[in-house]
């Protein structure tokens, strides 16, 4: 393996240290976007809604049988 001089080596940690500083600057807007919760919500409003919906069925639901089966019990 070829002896590198220390100009070169202090070079090669240069070039890393930049391209570090633009990776983690890159990793700062993807972790920005992706936290974004409200820009999360707009993107997916449908599938919001549908969820909204479907829990909202499920609950309502678990709350009627709930409700029937106390009513049932009261008769006895």
């Amino acid at each position: 393996m070829p002896q590198r001089s220390p100009e070169q080596i202090r070079a090669s940690i240069e070039a890393n240290r930049a391209e570090l500083a633009v990776s983690l600057e890159r990793l700062r807007g993807e972790v920005a976007e992706v936290t974004d919760w409200r820009k999360q919500i707009r993107e997916h409003q449908q599938e919001v809604l549908i969820g909204a919906a479907v829990v909202g069925f499920v609950l309502g639901g678990g709350i009627a049988a709930v409700g029937g089966l106390l009513r049932r019990r009261r008769r006895r």
